[in-house]
């Protein structure tokens, strides 16, 4: 039995054979006798009719990225924040999934490479595991679509909450152990999405930046806190998202990239940090040649459930693999 496509159906009708045949998008024109050159005119007009919805899908990830929404925030390091890059709902929608999942936050020991809690870190937060669901998978696509990183090399992301008083002291995102760079190599980038806005504190700020001239002279936000005064620093708006490398160009850590988050004042801060590193980081340590996706939908379709429900195209067995094995996380 053939493998069958994730949401589609094959239709078709009975006929005096025991056999069914697929009814072709050109058959009614064809039923319907016309004149040969009146069928290839509707035939003609159906597939540009096709052909520009299979393009529309296809850049649909991309439209929405605006590079005029996109200001510097600094080149030492580079850092870019994207206005207005989440929804209202997609805000919602990731708070709303962290909620009743929050912990207190850990940090990573420099020398074991394990998380262990700190003083240094006050927050509280939780992982959501990739492509969880639609909403989650087309913020994934949005990421990948900006910074022109692969999907696989990012990490699940993690969705904080910051109270009053509490901060991220700073840190860098880049690791100095070699536990955490076995899977995936070094944090290359960190997209950092406001999912609030807050009304004092809670900035992200650069202590070793270099803040370019045309920005400084337009700075004069007066809202900005002490912590933020010490270097350059981004506000948290809601739906603004924050790019930054930890490495510079020639693939080493940056030390510019230091950063940290400043101690929430007045309000409440959430945001939702993705990690992504210089190598694959669902490739599984040991695994076989086997594990991968052979098709750029495959989240996406894991997401709408497609593992369970069309298990034979996307998982397939031992003789015949299917095509989203990485996904559906069989492997």
């Amino acid at each position: 039995m053939s493998k069958q496509f994730p949401g589609k159906s094959i239709s078709s009708r009975s006929s005096s054979s025991s056999t069914s045949t697929p009814i072709t998008v050109g058959e009614p024109i064809i039923a319907m006798k016309l004149p040969p050159f009146l069928q290839s005119l509707f035939l003609l007009s159906i597939c540009s009719v096709l052909l520009q919805c299979l393009s529309s899908q296809a850049a649909s990830a991309t439209s929405i990225i605006s590079p005029a929404k996109v200001r510097q925030v600094s080149w030492n390091p580079r850092a870019f924040v994207y206005q207005g890059f989440l929804t209202e709902l997609e805000c919602d929608h990731l708070i709303s999934l962290a909620k009743s999942e929050l912990k207190r936050s850990a940090v990573a020991d420099n020398l074991s490479g394990q998380s262990k809690l700190s003083e240094v870190r006050t927050s509280s937060g939780m992982f959501i595991p990739k492509a969880k669901d639609p909403i989650v998978a087309g913020i994934e696509e949005k990421i990948s679509t900006w910074t022109f990183l692969p999907k696989e090399n990012g990490e699940d992301i993690q969705v904080l909450r910051y109270e009053y008083g509490q901060k991220y002291d700073p840190h860098y995102d880049y690791f100095t152990d070699k536990v955490n760079i076995a899977r995936g190599g070094h944090r290359l980038a960190t997209v950092l999405m406001y999912l609030t806005d807050v009304e004092k504190g809670g900035e992200t700020v650069f202590p070793n930046a270099e803040e370019p001239p045309r920005r400084r002279a337009s700075t004069t936000d007066e809202d900005l806190s002490d912590c933020a005064k010490k270097g350059v620093a981004v506000k948290p708006r809601r739906g603004d998202a924050l790019l930054f490398f930890s490495l510079l160009p020639e693939a080493v850590p940056d030390p510019n990239s230091l950063h940290a988050g400043c101690p929430v004042i007045e309000g409440e801060k959430w945001s939702a940090t993705k990690w992504i590193h210089v190598d694959s980081f669902d490739k599984i340590v040991g695994a076989g040649e086997n594990c991968t996706d052979l098709n750029d939908s495959c989240e996406r379709w894991a997401a709408l459930g497609e593992c369970t429900k069309n298990s034979e195209y996307m998982v397939g067995s031992a003789e015949l693999p299917g095509y989203c094995r990485r996904s559906c996380k069989v492997c």
